[in-house]
């Protein structure tokens, strides 16, 4: 007796996942295409100088004549320049910037997740310096920092001073007011990341601690913050890369001379004078070399923190 046999083919359970793997691969393709022109601009202004600049370091860099390989020399003088470690040590400085930025944005997060009256247009305006350029926000910065700015007329207004503060022009007040002027521009971004962690948390969880009499202050510290832990450690990272890395908001409100005599000189500001101004792009290199070095050294130390953290809190 013979038996009827299938004629070799795919069976509809093989043409499914081939019709699949097709659409799949048709819009893996798609997305490529739609990223491809921020992939190549990112590897022509970005990804490029970067990977350029780190044997341009080792080099004295002539544009008029021929660039000759000098080794270490550059970093030999840069431990001699005093004007180099005045501005690592502003650009330590800046990481001061961090615990502040993330306490505050915290505690705005805690206060906007309550159900009360305003608390949209609060987010709004609170973000809205998010979205600002920070060119924009520091002349409109300097104007108000300055001699005759708002804030010198209000507080001579009111009898609180009896001549201008120099915000600007001081060398011990330039820079903490140009931290505060990033404290107040990166405020809204870390609140919001931090509320929508918080409204995604799982109530039942402070619920239950109400009942057990536990008081608002053992919540915030026993609940909350553990569970918000992932985004503290992300948002303080964020944040140490940007303060460690600032420039255009001491460029701006220094008129790219990082004054006044020097007192507001970073990393950035110096690297940018060495090359531009000097036209000594070896060492300007060399400079934010050692800025990528200190960024990376943060970053680990950071990362150290989140896993000891996640291991305390599991």
């Amino acid at each position: 007796m013979n038996i009827p046999t299938k004629k070799p083919g795919r069976s509809a359970a093989t043409a499914l996942p081939l019709g699949l793997s097709r659409r799949k691969l048709r819009q893996t393709m798609i997305a490529w295409a739609f990223m491809l022109p921020a992939m190549v601009i990112l590897a022509l202004f970005v990804f490029y100088p970067i990977i350029y600049s780190v044997p341009l370091a080792f080099t004295d860099y002539s544009v008029f004549s021929e660039t000759k390989f000098i080794g270490l020399r550059n970093f030999q003088r840069l431990i001699k320049d005093h004007d180099f470690w005045v501005a690592l040590q502003n650009s330590l400085m800046f990481v001061i910037v961090v615990p502040i930025l993330q306490i505050l944005s915290i505690a705005l997060a805690v206060l906007m997740n309550k159900k009360l009256r305003g608390t949209t247009t609060f987010r709004v305006l609170t973000y809205l310096p998010v979205v600002t350029s920070m060119v924009a926000v520091a002349i409109i910065w300097k104007f108000i920092f300055d001699s005759n700015g708002l804030v010198n007329v209000f507080l001579m207004e009111k009898g609180l001073i009896s001549e201008p503060i120099r915000f600007l022009s001081s060398a011990k007040l330039a820079l903490p007011t140009m931290m505060a002027i990033t404290i107040w521009q990166g405020l809204g971004y870390y609140m919001m990341i931090y509320l929508s962690a918080l409204q995604h948390f799982p109530e039942e969880l402070v619920e239950a601690a109400i009942l057990d009499g536990a008081s608002g202050w053992k919540i915030f510290w026993r609940i909350r913050i553990p569970l918000l832990q992932p985004q503290i450690w992300f948002c303080s990272m964020v944040s140490a890369i940007a303060a460690l890395g600032v420039f255009d908001v001491v460029f701006t409100m220094t008129n790219g001379a990082g004054g006044p005599n020097k007192s507001t000189y970073v990393l950035g500001l110096y690297s940018y004078i060495q090359a531009f101004s000097k036209f000594d792009f070896g060492y300007s290199a060399a400079i934010g070399l050692v800025l990528a070095v200190i960024t990376a050294v943060f970053s680990i130390v950071l990362e150290i923190y989140n896993r000891k953290a996640g291991d305390i809190y599991d």
